[in-house]
């Protein structure tokens, strides 16, 4: 009773197994049912397939032609439509060409030629589609028209038709293309752009050269603002226009013109400051120039050179790279630039480089240290404004002028020194012993020099000089230490010159007056200025104020020491002796007043002032104290008082011409001493001149008073 579930299991599972197999067996018979169907279906796709293979073949071989066909007629219909375009762009030209003329608004004519070299490039990109093209077009067409009528791939109709395009096509080809390209409206219309080209660059002017700024004056300033030629529609123009010139193969045109156009307009502005001294560059012809005139044109040359380079030639500059620097990546503009600024450039130079080749006379050194420091001035903008290969010539040009001038100047500098102390100036000492006219102009020059305008471009000058005499790798000297060597050269020289004239004097005195004046004038022309302040006080003391004090002192001691020593009370016994002394006193005063005003000259007030006061010192008391101490044997009256004598040396060297007075007096002085003064002609002369101014009194004036 237990066991029977578990035989019931077993029963079903073994009915389950049973019928399971029954199932197997059933499927299996089914596929092989199944796979002697597919065999059969197999047989009947094979045998279809065999008779579906030439159709397959004639359908691939209709898509291959039709494949080539296309292929062919593609780039044809291309063509086709490329003519059109051509056409419609011809079209158009010809419509905006005949609007220009009649156009009076400069911006819309302006807005017209931007549409108008749109349509020139598009006409030209329509004509180089149909130049490239149209060969291939035709070749590829000719091929399958060709390849039609050998194989008969398709019917006749079809292979004449495009027999008839192809010889169409082709004629057009051979027949327009090169017409369209170069006689047709893409040339004139070119050659439209050429003039519009140049008659744009034309009105592109620089305004204000040459206009004197407000508040120059007569100093000649020009304005000298940088300012843009022309506006940004004018400069857009011209930029399409040289682009489009450049795509047409006129790049050489399109350079040709800017290059003519812009240099006349540049050279005519700078013909506005009537450069007239430009004409004359030779050595030669410049030595034949007044110096005034050359001065004046150097000035010119200076000012315009400036000018040139910062106004006029950085606008064409802008001007260039705005309308060319597109073209070839940039490398044409500067080239055309150059071109313009090089003949202009050249000129100025040939002028420069005269001028510092000429005869190398002193008044030459300022001129030459203002184009000097004229080219330093502007070096780093002139490098800047011709940089790159395309400039290196006139920057090559530009170095050697500087060059020049650095030469001319030392040289000019060297040999002034030279010629002072040779003594060149060929004239002989003054005989009134004045200072010489050399040694004024030697003392003036300097100081000129060592003022603020010349120290620096003269100290570079030096420097220069030096580096290229010691090298590059010398120490230099500080430029300060420079120019005071150079100054010193120039006095130590002038020194000698002045000591080789007063050698030349006979006259003991008028050698002192020679040293006093001429020391006394370099010490006080000199003083408080940059000179002295360069050679240092001590130096200009040592070397010649006390130098003039001294030839004073020894002047006094040589004129009028000996007068004093005829007042000696020494060897003096009676009344006579004393009158003789006290009248050779006077006769020797009178040769001495006489010396005094027609050999001897002291220009300097104040010198004359101190050698008055130590002249009235020395001579005044001396005679004094003689007239006091003989008063009992002299006549006292009868002689000049001292008040008289202190007033003649006061006329002495008063600086006044007082030869006619003085003559009167020496007259007067004689006739007396002589005995021959009449009462009447001593009142006469006392009413004409004064008691102050008397000579000497006679015994019947006093007694009369």
């Amino acid at each position: 009773m237990e066991d029977h579930p578990v035989l019931t299991k077993i029963e079903s599972a073994c009915s389950d197994l049973n019928t399971l197999l029954k199932s197997s067996k059933t499927l299996q018979t089914d596929l092989q049912k199944h796979d002697e169907n597919f065999k059969t279906l197999q047989e009947s796709l094979t045998v279809a397939s065999r008779r579906l293979a030439p159709l397959q073949t004639l359908s691939i071989a209709s898509k291959a032609l039709e494949t080539r066909i296309n292929r062919a007629v593609s780039p044809a219909l291309v063509l086709i439509d490329g003519f059109k375009i051509s056409e419609s762009l011809q079209r158009k030209l010809v419509d905006i060409s005949t609007k220009l003329p009649g156009q009076k608004s400069e911006e819309r004519r302006l807005r017209l030629l931007i549409k108008y070299v749109d349509c020139v490039d598009k006409l030209n990109i329509a004509i180089n589609l149909i130049s490239q093209e149209g060969g291939p077009a035709i070749q590829r067409l000719q091929e399958v028209v060709e390849f039609l009528s050998r194989t008969k791939a398709t019917d006749q109709f079809r292979t004449h038709r495009l027999r008839e395009t192809l010889v169409t096509l082709k004629a057009l080809y051979e027949t327009e293309v090169d017409s369209m390209k170069f006689d047709g409206l893409l040339d004139e219309a070119l050659l439209n752009l050429q003039d519009e080209y140049e008659g744009i660059l034309l009105q592109l002017r620089h305004h204000n050269i040459g206009v004197p700024a407000e508040g120059d004056g007569d100093d000649g300033g020009e304005v000298a603002d940088v300012a843009e030629l022309g506006t940004e529609m004018e400069v857009e123009v011209l930029r399409r226009i040289s682009e489009t010139l450049t795509a047409n193969d006129c790049l050489d045109i399109c350079i040709d013109i800017f290059v003519k156009v812009r240099y006349k307009r540049a050279a005519k502005a700078l013909m506005k400051l009537n450069p007239d001294y430009l004409r004359t560059y030779k050595p030669e012809e410049i030595d034949e120039m007044e110096w005034e005139s050359l001065e004046t044109s150097i000035s010119l040359w200076t000012q315009h050179f400036e000018l040139a380079v910062r106004t006029v030639f950085v606008s064409e500059k802008n001007l260039c790279n705005q309308v060319l620097g597109n073209i070839m990546e940039g490398i044409v503009w500067q080239e055309c630039f150059v071109k313009i600024a090089d003949k202009i450039m050249a000129v100025f130079f040939r002028f420069g480089e005269g001028v510092a080749r000429s005869n190398k006379e002193p008044q030459k050194l300022f001129k030459l240290l203002d184009m000097f420091n004229s080219l330093e001035n502007i070096k780093t903008e002139f490098y800047d404004i011709f940089e790159g290969e395309a400039g290196a010539d006139i920057c090559t040009r530009f170095r050697e002028l500087e060059k020049l001038l650095v030469h001319a100047s030392t040289k000019v500098y060297w040999e002034f020194g030279l010629q002072i102390e040779g003594n060149q100036d060929g004239l002989p000492p003054p005989q009134d012993g004045s200072v010489p006219k050399l040694v004024r102009y030697a003392i003036n020059y300097l100081k000129y020099l060592t003022t603020d305008n010349y120290t620096e471009p003269m100290a570079h000058v030096l420097r220069t000089e030096q580096i290229w005499k010691a090298g590059v790798l010398s120490a230099p000297e500080s430029d300060e230490n420079l120019l005071k060597d150079a100054v010193l050269n120039v006095m130590e020289a002038l020194n000698r010159n002045i000591e080789s004239k007063r050698s030349c004097y006979k006259d003991k005195v008028l050698y002192h007056v020679f040293t006093m004046n001429t020391y006394w004038y370099i010490y006080m022309r000199t003083r408080n200025t940059e000179l002295a302040k360069l050679l240092g006080e001590s130096y200009m003391r040592k070397n010649y104020k006390v130098v003039a004090e001294e030839a004073a002192y020894l002047y006094e001691k040589q004129a009028w020491a000996g007068l004093v020593r005829l007042l000696d009370k020494q060897d003096i016994s009676e009344g006579d002796d004393a009158q003789e002394k006290i009248e050779a006193f006077l006769k020797g005063f009178e040769e001495a007043a006489q010396r005094h005003t027609s050999k001897y000259s002291i220009p300097e007030a104040d010198l004359r002032g101190q050698i008055k006061e130590a002249t009235v010192k020395l001579i005044v008391p001396a005679y004094s104290e003689f007239l006091d101490a003989y008063s009992s044997v002299l006549d006292v009256k009868a002689y000049s008082s001292p008040e008289s004598i202190e007033g003649l040396l006061g006329q002495i060297f008063s600086g006044n011409d007082q030869k006619s007075s003085l003559g009167s007096r020496r007259r007067d002085l004689k006739d007396r001493l002589e005995g021959r003064t009449s009462v009447s002609s001593d009142i006469e002369q006392m009413a004409g001149r004064g008691s102050g101014d008397r000579f000497r009194r006679n015994r019947s004036n006093a007694s009369d008073a």
